[in-house]
């Protein structure tokens, strides 16, 4: 039997190649994900603790930072050869041409301690006191800075000002490169510079001939309680487990990605194996007639399935380096960390893969494999070349119309509970329901979408119809493997193009000025927002700040400015919002008692209510305060209540009769001497806001982008397959008259309609599935509304049908390349 398993295999290695074409997909897709994650997880072990090659013992910073005094104290310690502050946080550079190096910037604080500094210096020095920066090699070679000459930095401690350069450093594949410029300072410059109350953590060497271990318990004698003391091998492991965590969630997210394109793999071998088992049925009935038993045909079939799924695992690992390789490539192109470092090829990895391919094909070959066996001997003497069509069990129907029930109950339910979780339930559950109701629900939707085909191209499109749904199993099992990409690729679709829009209309709604300075990675500079009021040319400068105090969230607002977020006033005057006086909010009025010309105390503050309101939106599910218990008070009092906290956004409008480009000119002479900020209109506003969607949105969609083309595998698979078995039926209809060109047409038509079916149902999921989740955040915020961009799904259902189309030439090849007379004699 295994031979002749072996020598069957070598007849039918067509039939099986598009089957092994699945699995090798699908296997790259998981080999390159782990090629891919283990060379950056061989970098990330590399790279950590490379800033503490001196580090004997480290403090770190527990709730609160480590001011600058515990420092000296470490260092006044015995045993102690250096002791020095590091933080890292927000700073900007200012470059060659006046403006600011573009990119998220990291500064630093370099130790000034020779005994403690372990960076890489590619040209001069690192600093030794205050007033010296260092910068990565990259910044200073684009913006042609010289050593010995001046760097302005800034960041939201203030205006940028004029350091001495004194080297570069090299940080690339570091956790301190994240794709713009390294800034280093001494720790008091980069305490200024920051605008930090203290380090992160307190760097420590051990003079000659002290322990790290005792130097530790001395340190943590004297730190005393708050922090953490963290001897030389605790701080490696920490600076290891901070470099995999994030990578850890990366490759989650890959391999969830690759499941789906498995799980599609596994449908489309299941179905290949289907169908040239059901072609072999004379063969299997005369290997029965002839004394093999139900075992050996079982058995040779899984034999032909782990043949078949280890040969194509093995050319899915190699394809999956060269997958990794691109994906390494493109992630360096977006300044990844960790990424641009080459790949690693282990042998775990190369066994896993393997081992995921072959038993994918061998569990996905069982059933078809297992019904194969149930051909009774007496059918090798009957002229049936084929196993009769059979129709879905009763059982299987109710099962899966009540689990598509189910399904679609959860999915519309979901929003009035507000559980994301339910969304996820509703979804599977739902596709479940299609995979078991599929034998009668894809057939009814080909008959349907087959009317307007048949107006178009005739008879020619009945046959196609006709021949689509002759099995139903078949064609529900071709179509539903695309409903899992498509449907999430819908998915993501509909809910990328409602949060846009979302957002859009939440800036409309909000940002009702021309103008918008907002802070890059962090809050905007303290005498930025004072120097823009202070200029003649704009008549409304107001920075959005925020605070909790007491369980009330107290805003800044501004008169000429409030109205636009207002949807009600309940008692009042909103225009008499001024100094001393406040907005209280309808949920918090009523909460505690609050009225209009009452005296309330905020922030150990009296203030006078001037007025109930109640505005859009309302406070997310877990937010610092409930829904509504918002105060608005006008930017002086706020800066008088709260001098230090500061806002990420300002709004900008021009005085009466300046024209807009006096007004750019004027803000923009400002920022300028604040790197870490940035000025945009409201359009520019709300592409910030939105471009991370769209990045996000392209990098799923060519992801799931390789199940899609797994399933369309899978359809011209079936299409092959099925033109072999009906070799002598279109050599009749050539016979009686039918065109190649009809021919052609007929299978085209086929193959489209299965498609568009598997299309279909997955874009109908995927909007069920994006309109419950938006249902659910807008009943946690109140700030999302549902969007279908029609344009975006009807582009990916004419994707699927051209693809069906392309994948119908080599079928038709095939049924057009023999004789008629010999096609006749089969």
């Amino acid at each position: 039997m295994t031979g002749l398993t072996l020598r069957t295999m070598r007849a039918d290695a067509l039939r099986l190649l598009l089957s092994a074409l699945a699995v090798v997909l699908g296997v790259a897709f998981v080999a390159g994900t782990l090629i891919l994650t283990d060379g950056m997880k061989r970098r990330a072990y590399e790279s950590a603790g490379v800033f503490d090659r001196h580090t004997d013992v480290a403090v770190y910073a527990g709730r609160d930072p480590i001011p600058p005094a515990l420092v000296e104290r470490v260092r006044a310690v015995d045993g102690v050869r250096a002791a020095a502050g590091e933080l890292t946080g927000t700073a900007g550079v200012v470059g060659s041409d006046g403006r600011p190096v573009l990119g998220y910037a990291v500064a630093a604080a370099i130790p000034t301690e020779a005994a403690l500094q372990s960076y890489d210096v590619v040209a001069g020095r690192l600093p030794q006191r205050p007033g010296e920066v260092v910068l990565d090699a990259p910044t200073v070679a684009e913006e042609g800075f010289t050593l010995g000459g001046p760097v302005r930095v800034g960041g939201s401690g203030g205006a940028a000002r004029a350091y001495t350069l004194v080297g570069t450093v090299d940080v690339a594949g570091t956790a301190r490169d994240v794709g713009g410029p390294f800034i280093g300072l001494a720790g008091p410059d980069a305490l200024a510079v920051t605008r930090q109350e203290g380090y992160g953590r307190i760097m420590v060497a051990a003079a000659p001939g002290v322990s790290a271990a005792e130097l530790a318990g001395r340190v943590a004698a004297v730190a005393g309680g708050g922090v953490t003391v963290k001897d030389r091998q605790a701080v490696l492991d920490a600076a290891v487990d901070d470099a995999v965590r994030d990578l850890r969630q990366f490759n989650l997210l890959l391999l969830t990605f690759a499941a789906v394109a498995v799980v599609v793999a596994g449908f489309v071998i299941a179905n290949t194996f289907a169908i040239v088992l059901a072609q072999r049925t004379r063969r299997t009935a005369l290997l029965r007639l002839v004394g093999a038993t139900r075992g050996q045909v079982l058995r040779a079939t899984l034999l032909e399935a782990a043949a078949t799924g280890l040969a194509a695992s093995a050319l899915g690992v190699a394809v999956g380096a060269g997958v990794a390789v691109g994906l390494d490539a493109l992630l360096s192109a977006f300044d990844v960390p960790m990424a641009g470092g080459g790949i690693a090829v282990t042998v775990p990895t190369v066994l896993v893969c393997l081992l995921i391919g072959t038993v994918l094909t061998v569990a996905s070959a069982a059933v078809p494999a297992w019904r194969g066996t149930r051909v009774a001997p007496v059918a090798a003497l009957t002229d049936a070349a084929v196993q009769p069509t059979r129709r879905a069990g009763r059982v299987r129907l109710a099962a899966g119309a009540l689990v598509l029930a189910a399904g679609v109950a959860a999915l519309g339910s979901a929003g009035a509970v507000g559980q994301l979780p339910l969304v996820a339930a509703g979804g599977m559950l739902a596709f479940f329901g299609i995979v078991l109701f599929g034998p009668v629900l894809v057939p009814a939707l080909v008959r349907l979408l087959g009317v307007p085909a048949r107006r178009l191209f005739g008879a020619t499109a009945g046959l196609a119809v006709a021949n689509a749904v002759r099995n139903p199993r078949r064609i529900a099992a071709t179509a539903t493997a695309l409903v899992i990409g498509i449907g999430l690729v819908s998915a993501f679709v509909v809910g990328a193009g409602s949060a846009k829009a979302s957002i859009e209309r939440a800036v409309d709604r909000q940002i009702g000025v021309d103008f918008v300075v907002v802070g890059v990675g962090g809050s905007l500079p303290g005498p930025l927002v004072d120097e823009l009021a202070a200029r003649p040319e704009l008549g409304v400068v107001h920075e959005l700040r925020g605070r909790v105090s007491d369980g009330v969230e107290l805003r800044t607002a501004h008169p000429a400015l409030v109205g636009r977020t207002l949807t009600a006033v309940d008692a009042g005057d909103a225009g008499r919002l001024g100094p001393g006086r406040v907005l209280v909010h309808r949920e918090l009025a009523r909460a505690r008692g609050w009225s209009v010309g009452d005296t309330v105390t905020l922030a150990g503050q009296p203030f006078t209510v001037a007025a109930v309101v109640a505005a859009d939106g309302s406070a997310l599910a877990g937010g610092p305060v409930p829904a509504g218990h918002v105060v608005d008070v006008v930017d002086a009092d706020f800066s008088r209540l709260f001098p230090a906290e500061r806002g990420h956004l300002a709004e900008i409008d021009p005085a009466a009769g300046v024209s807009a480009e006096r007004t750019r000119a004027a803000v923009e002479s400002v920022v300028a001497r604040y790197p870490t900020a940035n000025l945009v209109d409201q359009a520019t506003y709300k592409e910030s806001l939105t471009g991370t969607i769209d990045m996000v949105l392209a990098f799923v969609v060519a992801l799931l982008g390789l199940a899609v083309v797994i399933a369309l595998v899978g359809v011209a698979n079936t299409l092959s397959l099925s033109v072999v078995e009906r070799t002598r039926e279109n050599a009749v209809l050539r016979a009686v008259g039918l065109t190649r060109g009809r021919m052609r047409a007929m299978l085209a038509v086929e193959a489209a309609l299965m498609a568009l079916v598997g299309a279909v149902l997955g874009v109908g999921l995927g909007i069920g599935v994006g309109a419950s989740a938006m249902a659910v955040v807008t009943r946690l915020s109140g700030e999302f509304t549902l969007v279908l961009p029609w344009g975006r799904l009807g582009l990916i259902l004419a994707v699927a049908v051209l693809a069906a189309l392309a994948a119908s030439v080599l079928p038709a090849r095939r049924a057009l390349a023999r004789p008629i007379v010999a096609s006749l004699g089969d």
